[in-house]
């Protein structure tokens, strides 16, 4: 036994892997400090709470907390219902951190603001693996932990709308025309859609959503206008996978998009580069570089900035991390995860030997391990804790037998010009050493209108 063994491990965030981690160590015998900087669990889920999910819920509950939850009498929800956001953390996360096994470890309004080693700034080697962790909390509080799982998500840090990764230019000024990815267009936000001009910017997952809560909107309030711009010179990747989607709701959310754009309802804009906004009174005019450098501009009342997250490691300034320049992921992982690279959206399972960094003990986790890349699933995370938290319990046979088994998306990151012909549209997917299928797209949302209305019809090769 060391100093070590009798201090608890911290974990970062009580959303869905942050919860997960908990009741592993819990099963471990292993004691954990749960800090959430929210008024509640989950209070990054109910940020899209409106929005239903596309994977069902088999694929939303860690094994671990299932088997605390059943335990207690919990009526486990349909497997193949698909929750929305309000629904995991009332059905799965609220009941999961109520348990008397759990609740006592998680702490609410608790944000981490660094993290550190006790005595040791990042220089310092020697004895360095012996020192306790330092958290430091937004109120002056600090903790000391035998290992950190940071499971903080990347809610907090949207991606900017400039194309080059900066600002572009007068975003700052321009706030009060901009939304955040999964505006409730249908519920509580309604009525600053209403009746307006939306520009939606971004090709993922959210980006659908949104623009096919504003398609509905703009067929029950007259002068509702929609426009969606990419960067890529055509939709095709993201309109997803279609009927070759192992989760029909996914495949659907693209074949729909695709049904509203062709149909007139949804102007689509390709090429689309945003350069600079200008507020002009009520409105707002946006600025956007073509490649061959030209310029056009387009005037709206709001922008939806759908154009994802990046992993903000400010807080583990002073520990030893290993990330790639590119992803912001572990240098380990993200060739695995690489959207540039990695063909069909497969993921090996991975575990704790991918997630380590120089600095022991210190593994981020959930979203904010998968760094920039779009591909990341509940149920990744859910392995991820699973394999760190055995390796902390130092039962490494456990913890490097790393399985996953998501669905096929039908879809390929390697060549948007493709399209779905009932064939593998990558040609043969590479093997990992280890057990499991493709991962799902950009968190698996799906708008909340219901599924009977979703229409069928086929989607392109590559999904964003």
């Amino acid at each position: 036994m060391t100093v070590l063994d009798d201090l608890p491990v911290v974990v970062i965030g009580a959303g869905p892997v942050g919860l997960a981690a908990a009741a592993h160590l819990h099963e471990r015998g292993l004691p954990c400090t749960v800090l959430e900087a929210g008024e509640s669990v989950g209070a990054a889920v109910r940020r899209w709470g409106h929005v239903r999910a596309f994977s069902p819920w088999r694929y939303d509950i860690d094994d671990a907390a299932r088997r605390l939850l059943a335990d207690s009498g919990w009526a486990a929800p349909d497997p193949d219902a698909l929750p929305t956001g309000d629904e995991l953390v009332d059905a799965y996360l609220r009941p999961l951190a109520e348990l008397p096994q759990i609740a006592p470890q998680v702490r609410l309004r608790a944000r981490v603001t660094a993290i550190g080693r006790l005595g040791l700034d990042r220089l310092r080697t020697a004895g360095r693996e012996h020192a306790p962790f330092l958290v430091r909390l937004a109120d002056g509080e600090e903790l000391l932990a035998r290992a950190v799982i940071d499971a903080s998500g990347t809610w907090g840090t949207p991606n900017v709308l400039g194309a080059s990764g900066l600002p572009a230019r007068g975003e700052a000024a321009a706030g009060a025309y901009l939304e955040r990815a999964l505006p409730d267009v249908l519920g509580a936000d309604r009525e600053r859609f209403a009746g307006r001009h939306t520009l939606v910017v971004g090709a993922g997952h959210s980006a659908a959503n949104t623009l096919l809560s504003l398609a509905e909107l703009a067929a029950d309030a007259p002068g509702t206008q929609v426009t969606w711009a990419i960067r890529a010179a055509s939709p095709t990747r993201a309109y997803g996978g279609g009927d070759a989607d192992a989760l029909p709701a996914r495949g659907a959310l693209g074949s729909r998009l695709r049904a509203h754009v062709e149909a007139g309802r949804i102007r689509l804009l390709t090429g689309f580069s945003v350069h600079a906004l200008d507020p002009a009174g009520d409105r707002v005019t946006v600025t956007v570089r073509h490649p061959d450098g030209g310029q056009e501009t387009v005037t709206v009342d709001r922008i939806v900035a759908a154009t994802g997250f990046r992993p903000d490691h400010g807080i583990a300034a002073e520990l030893r991390l290993d990330l790639d320049p590119v992803l912001g992921a572990t240098r380990a992982l993200a060739p695995l995860i690489d959207p540039n690279a990695h063909s069909c959206g497969t993921v090996p399972p991975h575990g704790v030997d991918e997630l380590s960094h120089p600095e022991p003990g210190y593994y981020a986790v959930g979203m904010k391990s998968y760094g920039r890349a779009p591909t990341f699933l509940m149920a990744t995370g859910y392995e991820q804790v699973r394999s760190v938290v055995a390796a902390l319990a130092g039962d490494w046979a456990a913890a490097r037998d790393v399985r996953l088994e998501l669905p096929e998306t039908g879809v390929c990151s390697s060549d948007p010009a493709d399209s779905v012909d009932g064939e593998n549209c990558c040609g043969p997917a590479p093997q990992p050493a280890a057990r499991g299928l493709a991962t799902g797209l950009s968190g698996g949302l799906l708008t909340a209108l219901p599924l009977a209305t979703v229409d069928s019809g086929a989607g392109g090769c590559c999904a964003g």
